[in-house]
């Protein structure tokens, strides 16, 4: 599997996981995320189950983007789907860096770090995208 099929995958995942949690389990995940003993999403009081669900929703929906990307391997579609997850990652993790001083040390270096990390992978993965027509690990040859 490629790096760039392997990152695509991963933020794929990513999005499943938080999103499905966050869609299903609104007031689980706002009481839990990312564990019973790190409750980040709860330091931003109060629990609003639209929010989650609609968050969650939206995390799914862009889950689905980076699985067509993932399968498909389409130049354009990948570079959407990347930029879109930057669109909201980078704005997610500026609002984060603003607010650490009610967490511990340890969640405030945990927040920090997956957050930079999930800027910083989109980031590493746009310049592997095949150029026009460039052939992809899959053999397919991508639309132009």
């Amino acid at each position: 599997m490629s790096t760039l099929r392997a990152g695509l995958a991963f933020l794929a995942l990513v999005q499943a996981v938080v999103g499905g949690w966050s869609l299903l389990g609104p007031q689980n995940f706002y009481d839990n995320f990312p564990s019973p003993t790190n409750r980040w999403v709860a330091y931003f009081p109060p629990f609003n189950e639209h929010l989650l669900r609609d968050f969650g929703s939206l995390n799914l929906a862009l889950c689905a983007v980076l699985v067509f990307a993932v399968v498909t391997m389409e130049r354009r579609l990948i570079q959407a789907a990347l930029v879109g997850y930057l669109v909201f990652a980078v704005p997610h993790l500026i609002f984060h860096l603003g607010h650490l001083s009610h967490m511990t040390l340890v969640d405030q270096v945990g927040n920090v770090v997956s957050l930079v990390g999930v800027v910083l992978i989109p980031l590493a993965l746009l310049p592997l995208t095949p150029r026009v027509g460039q052939n992809i690990d899959s053999g397919v040859k991508p639309v132009m």
